[in-house]
Protein backbone atom coordinates (compact mmCIF):
# COMPACT_ATOMS: atom_id res chain seq x y z
CA UNK A 1 0.00 0.00 0.00
CA UNK A 2 1.66 3.33 -0.88
CA UNK A 3 1.15 6.59 1.27
CA UNK A 4 -0.81 9.78 -0.95
CA UNK A 5 0.05 13.32 -0.06
CA UNK A 6 -2.66 14.93 -1.43
CA UNK A 7 -2.36 17.97 -3.90
CA UNK A 8 -2.71 21.11 -2.69
CA UNK A 9 -4.17 23.17 -5.40
CA UNK A 10 -5.26 22.27 -9.27
CA UNK A 11 -2.01 23.82 -10.81
CA UNK A 12 -0.15 21.09 -8.63
CA UNK A 13 -2.03 18.25 -9.85
CA UNK A 14 -2.09 19.38 -13.65
CA UNK A 15 2.07 19.86 -12.90
CA UNK A 16 1.66 15.91 -11.99
CA UNK A 17 -0.59 14.16 -13.91
CA UNK A 18 -0.52 16.45 -17.54
CA UNK A 19 3.07 14.53 -17.59
CA UNK A 20 2.97 12.93 -21.33
CA UNK A 21 2.91 9.69 -20.26
CA UNK A 22 5.84 7.30 -20.58
CA UNK A 23 7.77 7.80 -24.04
CA UNK A 24 5.92 4.97 -25.89
CA UNK A 25 2.62 6.58 -25.21
CA UNK A 26 2.84 8.57 -28.69
CA UNK A 27 -0.67 9.81 -28.07
CA UNK A 28 -0.29 11.44 -24.81
CA UNK A 29 1.21 14.90 -24.31
CA UNK A 30 2.41 16.81 -21.77
CA UNK A 31 0.95 19.98 -20.87
CA UNK A 32 -1.39 19.83 -22.96
CA UNK A 33 -4.47 20.47 -20.33
CA UNK A 34 -5.74 17.08 -20.49
CA UNK A 35 -5.45 14.09 -18.82
CA UNK A 36 -5.07 10.40 -19.96
CA UNK A 37 -5.05 6.71 -18.40
CA UNK A 38 -1.18 6.71 -19.46
CA UNK A 39 -0.66 9.63 -17.75
CA UNK A 40 -1.98 8.34 -14.16
CA UNK A 41 -0.92 5.27 -15.51
CA UNK A 42 2.98 6.69 -15.07
CA UNK A 43 2.14 8.42 -11.79
CA UNK A 44 1.08 5.30 -10.07
CA UNK A 45 3.26 3.17 -11.60
CA UNK A 46 0.32 1.05 -13.29
CA UNK A 47 -0.13 1.50 -16.84
CA UNK A 48 -3.44 0.06 -16.94
CA UNK A 49 -5.16 -0.48 -14.25
CA UNK A 50 -8.16 1.62 -14.39
CA UNK A 51 -9.64 0.84 -10.82
CA UNK A 52 -6.13 2.12 -9.50
CA UNK A 53 -6.08 4.69 -11.54
CA UNK A 54 -9.50 6.33 -9.71
CA UNK A 55 -8.75 5.25 -6.54
CA UNK A 56 -5.33 7.35 -6.71
CA UNK A 57 -7.25 10.28 -8.16
CA UNK A 58 -9.79 10.04 -6.07
CA UNK A 59 -7.41 10.43 -2.60
CA UNK A 60 -5.23 12.79 -4.12
CA UNK A 61 -7.64 15.01 -5.07
CA UNK A 62 -9.09 15.03 -1.96
CA UNK A 63 -7.98 18.58 -0.12
CA UNK A 64 -9.21 20.50 -3.58
CA UNK A 65 -12.48 22.12 -3.17
CA UNK A 66 -15.27 20.82 -4.80
CA UNK A 67 -15.55 23.13 -7.56
CA UNK A 68 -11.42 22.55 -7.96
CA UNK A 69 -12.20 19.32 -8.25
CA UNK A 70 -14.61 19.17 -10.62
CA UNK A 71 -12.92 21.63 -12.98
CA UNK A 72 -9.77 18.78 -12.97
CA UNK A 73 -12.13 15.49 -13.51
CA UNK A 74 -13.09 17.46 -16.79
CA UNK A 75 -9.60 17.78 -18.10
CA UNK A 76 -9.54 13.74 -17.76
CA UNK A 77 -10.00 12.38 -21.72
CA UNK A 78 -13.31 10.88 -22.36
CA UNK A 79 -11.69 7.04 -21.81
CA UNK A 80 -11.09 8.16 -17.97
CA UNK A 81 -13.76 9.49 -17.15
CA UNK A 82 -16.17 6.39 -18.16
CA UNK A 83 -13.33 4.97 -16.13
CA UNK A 84 -13.83 7.59 -13.05
CA UNK A 85 -17.57 7.29 -12.83
CA UNK A 86 -17.28 3.51 -13.41
CA UNK A 87 -14.75 2.70 -10.36
CA UNK A 88 -15.88 5.82 -8.47
CA UNK A 89 -15.31 4.36 -4.67
CA UNK A 90 -17.90 4.64 -1.97
CA UNK A 91 -16.88 6.31 0.62
CA UNK A 92 -17.74 4.43 4.13
CA UNK A 93 -17.16 4.06 8.01
CA UNK A 94 -16.04 0.86 8.79
CA UNK A 95 -19.19 0.19 10.97
CA UNK A 96 -21.04 0.52 7.30
CA UNK A 97 -18.45 -1.59 5.23
CA UNK A 98 -19.57 -5.12 5.97
CA UNK A 99 -23.47 -4.20 5.20
CA UNK A 100 -22.99 -1.44 2.46
CA UNK A 101 -19.61 -2.50 0.92
CA UNK A 102 -20.18 -3.99 -3.18
CA UNK A 103 -18.25 -6.92 -3.45
CA UNK A 104 -15.05 -6.43 -6.19
CA UNK A 105 -15.80 -2.59 -5.91
CA UNK A 106 -13.76 0.64 -4.98
CA UNK A 107 -14.12 1.96 -1.33
CA UNK A 108 -12.14 4.82 0.91
CA UNK A 109 -12.83 3.72 4.58
CA UNK A 110 -11.69 6.16 7.51
CA UNK A 111 -10.72 4.82 10.52
CA UNK A 112 -7.35 4.19 12.62
CA UNK A 113 -5.52 0.71 12.32
CA UNK A 114 -4.50 -1.77 14.40
CA UNK A 115 -2.27 -4.55 13.37
CA UNK A 116 -3.60 -8.07 14.31
CA UNK A 117 -2.61 -11.33 14.75
CA UNK A 118 -4.42 -13.23 12.26
CA UNK A 119 -3.56 -16.50 12.68
CA UNK A 120 -5.25 -16.08 16.06
CA UNK A 121 -8.06 -13.73 15.15
CA UNK A 122 -9.25 -13.72 11.56
CA UNK A 123 -8.88 -17.29 9.42
CA UNK A 124 -9.86 -16.73 6.75
CA UNK A 125 -8.80 -17.55 2.84
CA UNK A 126 -8.54 -15.78 -0.16
CA UNK A 127 -8.71 -17.40 -3.80
CA UNK A 128 -5.11 -16.72 -5.93
CA UNK A 129 -4.44 -17.63 -9.62
CA UNK A 130 -1.70 -19.57 -9.49
CA UNK A 131 0.39 -20.77 -13.10
CA UNK A 132 1.22 -24.19 -13.83
CA UNK A 133 3.14 -24.26 -17.12
CA UNK A 134 0.60 -22.67 -19.58
CA UNK A 135 -2.72 -23.30 -17.15
CA UNK A 136 -4.11 -21.13 -14.83
CA UNK A 137 -5.82 -22.48 -11.64
CA UNK A 138 -7.63 -20.96 -8.84
CA UNK A 139 -5.97 -22.06 -5.14
CA UNK A 140 -7.25 -21.08 -1.84
CA UNK A 141 -4.72 -19.89 0.58
CA UNK A 142 -4.94 -18.26 4.06
CA UNK A 143 -4.97 -14.59 4.23
CA UNK A 144 -2.20 -14.48 5.97
CA UNK A 145 -0.35 -15.98 3.78
CA UNK A 146 -0.22 -12.96 1.36
CA UNK A 147 -1.39 -10.04 3.44
CA UNK A 148 -1.31 -8.33 7.19
CA UNK A 149 -4.17 -8.00 8.67
CA UNK A 150 -5.28 -4.66 10.19
CA UNK A 151 -8.63 -3.78 12.03
CA UNK A 152 -9.77 -0.67 10.99
CA UNK A 153 -11.02 1.10 14.24
CA UNK A 154 -13.86 3.74 14.33
CA UNK A 155 -13.04 6.26 16.50
CA UNK A 156 -16.66 7.62 17.15
CA UNK A 157 -18.24 4.71 17.76
CA UNK A 158 -15.59 1.70 18.44
CA UNK A 159 -16.79 -0.36 15.17
CA UNK A 160 -14.11 -1.86 12.97
CA UNK A 161 -13.22 -3.38 9.67
CA UNK A 162 -10.90 -5.50 8.45
CA UNK A 163 -7.99 -4.27 5.86
CA UNK A 164 -5.32 -6.52 4.23
CA UNK A 165 -2.35 -5.24 3.14
CA UNK A 166 0.46 -6.93 1.85
CA UNK A 167 3.16 -8.46 3.25
CA UNK A 168 6.81 -6.81 3.37
CA UNK A 169 5.98 -2.89 3.16
CA UNK A 170 6.12 -0.20 5.70
CA UNK A 171 3.42 -0.73 8.90
CA UNK A 172 0.74 1.68 8.61
CA UNK A 173 0.80 4.43 11.56
CA UNK A 174 -2.13 3.63 14.05
CA UNK A 175 -3.79 7.48 13.45
CA UNK A 176 -6.59 8.17 11.45
CA UNK A 177 -6.02 7.14 8.11
CA UNK A 178 -8.18 7.25 4.82
CA UNK A 179 -7.47 3.97 3.04
CA UNK A 180 -8.62 3.45 -0.17
CA UNK A 181 -8.74 -0.35 -2.07
CA UNK A 182 -11.22 -2.69 -3.34
CA UNK A 183 -14.05 -5.30 -1.40
CA UNK A 184 -13.29 -8.87 -1.32
CA UNK A 185 -14.62 -12.03 0.03
CA UNK A 186 -13.32 -14.43 2.28
CA UNK A 187 -14.19 -17.84 1.94
CA UNK A 188 -14.43 -20.74 4.29
CA UNK A 189 -11.85 -23.68 2.47
CA UNK A 190 -12.93 -26.76 1.36
CA UNK A 191 -13.99 -28.36 5.16
CA UNK A 192 -15.76 -25.43 6.11
CA UNK A 193 -13.31 -24.02 8.48
CA UNK A 194 -12.93 -20.14 8.38
CA UNK A 195 -15.76 -17.43 7.96
CA UNK A 196 -17.12 -15.85 5.04
CA UNK A 197 -16.53 -11.86 5.55
CA UNK A 198 -15.86 -8.71 3.76
CA UNK A 199 -12.54 -7.38 3.57
CA UNK A 200 -10.66 -3.86 2.18
CA UNK A 201 -7.60 -5.33 -0.06
CA UNK A 202 -5.67 -1.82 0.37
CA UNK A 203 -4.24 0.33 -2.44
CA UNK A 204 -3.28 3.87 -1.20
CA UNK A 205 -3.66 5.56 2.19
CA UNK A 206 -3.52 9.48 2.87
CA UNK A 207 -2.94 10.48 6.35
CA UNK A 208 -6.85 11.90 7.73
CA UNK A 209 -6.89 15.32 8.87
Amino acid sequence: MKKIEAYEDMEQAMLSLDNGGRFYNLLAKANNRVISPAEVGKVIGASSDKQKMVLYLELSLAKLSHGMKCILLEKLTPELRLSYEKYKPQILLPCEAEEKGKIDANAIINGIPKLIDAKNEFKGFIIMPIMAGNVMSMMMIPIMDKYEVYELMDEKNGESFFIAHAKGETKLPQQPLKIAGIIKELKPNKNGEGMIKKFLEASYYLQDE
